[in-house]
């Protein structure tokens, strides 16, 4: 998700990938407490089944009054993970097709979970004041899919009270039940009982490891209430947090989420991709029917072809607001669960539920799918003024993450409606929806198909005026409405000569606010969006796509999606209606900054994606450092103040105290966001992920340059920066990015000013500034001046304050003359204190530490 202007420009971008076997994400579904009622949960409307009646059991699964003991001395042990059941009473629950899935523990226990890393070690430390966490517990449910029970058998003795503890802790147990259900179906359905006993905890044939998971709900003595998670299956294996609930908004805080470092790379790589590999998607028929203001109602089949055997379930995203009616496989009905999200996940604040296609047979490697999906509902929301936008960000299609896909989209709507959408508009081949009768009955049809495989798709419908610009061979649209939305704010009545006061008995003559008209502005915005496509594709590359459409989208909200852009109505504002509105501000400068970070999308996250939410500040912050390139050119004074503002929302204090760079680094992602920081992700992923490239940018310039002036070099035409951009889209095009796979582009060509203890790398740089979140305070101290005919030296000490020990910072110098600033070089100083000795020009007056200010450094 993206934040980019004054108040925001949102980038809808799905924030987790699917799991082809699992409900869990590297951002869990948040769990309510015992006493939250479930949510309403839909299923196949016309053909239940036995995955409806399996699911309904696991969902509302009671303790077995037979099976309840007394345990003392048992340990449950995952990789970094141990769970001590010290003394107490321990309650199984029924089986369910034939296995115990959970368990009610009540008495002394403890937990150990030891993070890998100091970045995960100062997230957990952030919500809980520990940096490993060793919490002490007096109840805990568990709900397992391995064989935590039979590992416990040793443990168990008679218990004394049977009875009481089962009416104390039945209902509990049973409103918890819900929330593992989906996860444990996909489980059962996978593989017969007997053949699961022996293969859960076993390694495949391909050397993954079988299907494991264990969750706690544990009361804690000192954290109160929280969950941890052990699942094999998760994008990252081992989380815990909780929900807490800030001015009516529900978060879930997750306080630290990793994969041990035991296990191996492979399984590693396959845990970054989320297992969706087991399906790869080749494709999407969209064939939808819009009837204003509200109302979708489509098929999409999904075309797609299975890459590893055994899976039952498939899960797709899709939004809260359209209710599935049907889904087909090869033309035969199947089952299906509409799951609604917790509150408080990334996937319910992205107005999301999941839904579980529930296949008759495991799927087998080869197989090509075509999964149709028949679904309605009041996606749509109507803003006033002729405006219209696909509500509460929610997928108006079934999604499985941000694999690539072909789109072939078709549209029926109503006649004085402009819809435009993803892909190339063409007018043959509509098939069922060019019926003869379509213009007789006021409905137009309209089909769009990508160009190239997309991450995602999407449409705009409203009452809109055309305007058109050109950039080389790519049109650009700009499609607006004639008024504001009913929400715009409207500006204040104008008094005419206000510094005269009225004769005695007139009165004042006051001109009513004129409010502003987005289709007047509608041709500058086309024109602006052609500069864009020019400056960038000269920069980056050609422009990925055949046209670029702009439509107006209400509120401050935008979204960049293939050749389509979501346009904030503020960014249809003039400068002088955006100073009208908030005079003195900043607004008008990160207005502007709108249209090109979208348009910058086009490259960074559309054409060139992320990997997993730890790399999606790469293209938040590379559109949005791209945008203030291009402003720079004209209005570099603003660009300036816009990161100095960035550097200022990084050191503002919550209530607590606590600064918000605090929430931790960008690598991160959405868990920036949380009850501690609400804004984290905004203010980080864009304000310190822009900085991040601007230093980059600057540090490769200055060091090249360096480097050339030493060997005699003549300078290049093209800075470095650029020049690695323009690898990275080359070679990434169409395919997902790390972190680590975008600085070792930049690593190839590194000037070796920029080697740190004499090694081609940005390690350094990763490790301090990336994976980190300090704001130094730089200063020279101790310093001197040898004053001599030939070669005088400066030399002195550059100090770190306020930072990490380790913390490796590539520090431009200069010496301060009277014609100037002149440039000496780059000290990469290591740690608190890092000695320096240049050759100085003869006038130096003092030495001088980025003057041009291109380090995040403390204004201190």
């Amino acid at each position: 998700m993206t934040q980019v202007t004054g108040n925001g420009c949102v980038r809808f971008l799905l924030a987790i990938t699917f799991l082809s076997a699992s409900l869990q994400t590297a951002l869990p579904q948040a769990l309510p407490n015992a006493a939250t009622p479930s949510p309403q949960v839909s299923f196949s409307a016309h053909h239940p089944g036995p995955a409806e009646s399996l699911y309904l059991r696991l969902q509302s699964v009671d303790l077995d009054p037979a099976r309840i003991y007394h345990v003392r001395d048992a340990s449950l042990d995952r990789p970094a993970l141990d769970i001590m059941l010290e003394d107490g009473e321990i309650g199984f629950t029924q089986d369910v097709d034939g296995r115990v899935t959970g368990a009610f523990f009540e008495g002394d226990g403890e937990l150990l979970l030891t993070p890998p890393n100091q970045v995960e070690r100062a997230s957990l430390t952030l919500f809980t004041g520990m940096a490993i966490l060793e919490e002490r517990f007096t109840t805990a449910y568990l709900r397992f899919n391995d064989d935590t029970f039979s590992q416990l058998q040793p443990y168990l003795r008679a218990p004394e009270e049977p009875a009481a503890f089962y009416a104390r802790w039945s209902k509990a147990a049973k409103s918890l039940a819900d929330q593992d259900a989906l996860r444990l179906l996909g489980t059962l359905v996978r593989e017969p009982p007997s053949a699961q006993r022996s293969s859960l905890a076993e390694k495949g044939a391909d050397g993954m490891p079988g299907d494991r998971m264990l969750h706690l709900r544990v009361q804690g003595v000192k954290l109160g209430s929280f969950d941890v998670y052990y699942d094999t299956f998760g994008v990252e294996q081992i989380w815990a947090g909780r929900p807490n609930i800030v001015d009516d908004l529900t978060f879930y805080d997750l306080w630290t989420s990793f994969t041990p470092a035991s296990v191996n790379t492979r399984q590693n790589k396959s845990q970054s991709k989320g297992k969706n590999d087991d399906v790869v998607l080749s494709g999407y028929e969209i064939r939808a029917t819009v009837d204003p203001p509200t109302t979708l109602t489509a098929t999409a089949i999904v075309h797609a072809e299975v890459q590893r055997s055994g899976e039952r379930v498939l899960y797709f995203e899709l939004s809260r607001f359209l209710q599935v009616k049907e889904v087909e496989v090869d033309g035969k009905p199947v089952e299906f669960i509409n799951n609604p999200a917790m509150d408080g996940t990334q996937l319910a604040r992205r107005g999301n539920d999941l839904v579980a296609v529930v296949f008759p047979d495991p799927l087998r490697q080869g197989h090509k799918l075509n999964v149709k999906f028949s679904y309605s509902g009041d996606v749509l929301s109507e803003a006033g003024g002729g405006l219209l936008y696909v509500g509460a960000r929610g997928t108006w299609y079934p999604n499985r993450g941000l694999a690539m896909s072909n789109f072939d989209l078709q549209f029926r709507y109503p006649t004085g409606w402009t819809l435009v959408a993803t892909g190339k508009k063409v007018n043959a081949g509509l098939d069922e929806l060019a019926t003869p009768d379509a213009a007789s009955s006021g409905e137009q049809v309209g089909r769009w198909v990508s160009e190239r495989p997309m991450v995602l798709a999407g449409f705009n419908l409203g009452r809109y005026d055309r305007a058109v610009a050109r950039a080389g061979d790519v049109t650009v649209e700009a499609y607006a409405a004639r008024a504001m939305e009913k929400a715009f704010p409207r500006p204040s009545p104008v008094i005419a000569n206000p510094t005269m006061a009225p004769h005695p008995g007139a009165e004042q003559i006051v001109s009513p606010a004129i409010v502003p008209s987005p289709a007047r502005n509608a041709q500058r915005v086309a024109d602006y969006g052609a500069r864009a496509i020019d400056f960038l594709s000269q920069r980056f590359g050609p422009y990925p796509y055949g046209s670029l459409e702009l439509t107006q989208m209400p509120g401050r909200t935008s979204q960049g999606w293939p050749g389509l852009v979501f346009l904030s109505s503020y960014a249809f504002l003039t400068h002088e209606q955006t100073e009208d509105l908030s005079p003195g501000s900043l607004d008008a400068a990160l207005n502007s900054v709108i249209l090109p970070h979208e348009t910058a999308h086009q490259w960074w996250g559309d054409l060139v994606n992320w990997q997993t939410y730890r790399d999606q500040w790469i293209v938040e912050a590379l559109a949005n450092y791209s945008a203030l390139m291009m402003m720079e050119t004209s209005q570099p004074e603003d660009v300036r103040h816009i990161l100095q503002k960035y550097r200022d929302d990084l050191l503002v204090k919550n209530k607590d105290g606590e600064p918000l760079w605090d929430a931790g680094p960008v690598t991160l992602g959405l868990r920036l966001s949380s009850s501690h920081f609400p804004n984290g992700y905004e203010a980080i992923s864009y304000g310190r992920g822009t900085w991040l490239f601007h230093m980059l940018r600057n540090m490769l310039h200055d060091a090249e340059n360096l480097q050339d002036a030493r060997s005699g070099r003549p300078q290049p035409a093209e800075e470095p920066f650029v020049r690695g951009l323009r690898k990275l889209r080359d070679r990434y095009a169409g395919k997902a990015i790390t972190t680590r796979e975008l600085f070792s582009v930049f690593e190839e060509d590194l000037p070796k000013p920029l080697w740190y203890e004499g090694r081609r790398s940005l390690d350094w740089f990763v490790q301090s500034w990336v994976e980190g979140v300090s704001l130094p305070h730089l200063s020279v101290q101790n310093s001197k001046s040898v004053t001599r005919e030939k070669n005088p030296e400066a030399s002195g000490t550059i100090l770190q304050k306020e930072a990490p020990s380790d913390l490796v910072t590539a520090v431009s110098v200069y010496a301060a003359t009277e014609r100037g600033n002149q440039f000496l070089g780059i000290v990469l100083a290591d740690g608190p204190q890092t000695p320096f000795r240049f050759t100085v020009p003869a006038d130096t007056r003092r030495i001088v530490l980025d003057p041009h200010q291109t380090l995040l450094t403390s204004p201190k």
